[in-house]
């Protein structure tokens, strides 16, 4: 994608549309994946079933704020630094390879090239660090979301709290998941054609996905006294629309 020079300016140059529209679904993607809904509230559920006790700490008005207040503290940090890290990245790969003409990044090499102003003869060191780290962070999160995900839509028991020969299905989809990876690893396959197009299919279901969420947020059936408050239900149905819209926009843009 070839953007215009300047690092505030939104407008596309030399590119179509639809690519254009096809990459702000993939930001989103990445930043709205659907394993975020499964990971974090099949962990609070594990976590109940693990510690009895917890549930009747809960119903305490005291411990119920403490709890949710650290939640939402880690959620702010984390979205703080993720949203900061990927803001650099896209203004580094803009004013160093983009700038130069460089628009078709093929291999992880190529991406390293933008850490050179900063990183000189270090940027592939840098870059094979970053990379590396990522994906052992990313793999088990990956794996294992999409293991809680399957097993809930089968009724399999599920979570990392229970051993092989009890949650075997559960285990089973994340050693395929983690399989399946590193075949596409020893395949002729393009990994960064192969990001955005995942990327891509994650903006695309994550918008029914977050209707759905956010009608069991606001049903008094299902949530009782904890529906979702008219200030997360403005912000929750926004974040929905902008991200329905631009999944609209690429579909109509690719006619």
């Amino acid at each position: 994608m070839s953007e215009s020079i300047a690092p505030w300016s939104y407008v596309p140059q030399g590119t179509s549309m639809n690519d254009y529209a096809s990459i702000v679904v993939a930001v989103l993607g990445t930043t709205i994946s659907p394993y975020l809904f499964f990971w974090q509230a099949a962990q609070e559920v594990e976590d109940n079933l693990r510690r009895p006790g917890a549930a009747e700490l809960r119903a305490n008005p005291e411990y119920a704020a403490e709890h949710l207040a650290r939640i939402k503290g880690d959620t702010y940090v984390g979205m703080l630094f993720s949203n900061g890290i990927a803001l650099c990245i896209v203004l580094a790969t803009a004013v160093t390879l983009n700038e130069h003409g460089i628009t078709n990044i093929l291999t992880a090499a190529q991406a390293a090239e933008a850490l050179k102003p900063i990183a000189g003869e270090f940027a592939f060191a840098v870059f094979s660090l970053g990379i590396i780290g990522t994906g052992l962070l990313a793999v088990p999160v990956l794996a294992g979301s999409a293991a809680f995900a399957v097993s809930e839509v089968f009724g399999w028991k599920a979570g990392l709290s229970h051993g092989f020969h009890e949650a075997r299905g559960f285990y089973a989809i994340i050693i395929a998941a983690t399989a399946l990876g590193a075949i596409m690893g020893s395949l002729e396959v393009d990994p960064i054609k192969a990001l955005v197009w995942s990327a891509i299919i994650n903006g695309i279901i994550s918008a029914p996905i977050m209707v759905v969420m956010m009608r069991i947020g606001q049903s008094e059936r299902i949530m009782g006294e904890l529906t979702m408050t008219r200030r997360h239900r403005f912000f929750g149905w926004a974040a929905t629309g902008v991200m329905a819209l631009a999944v609209g926009f690429m579909f109509v843009t690719s006619f």
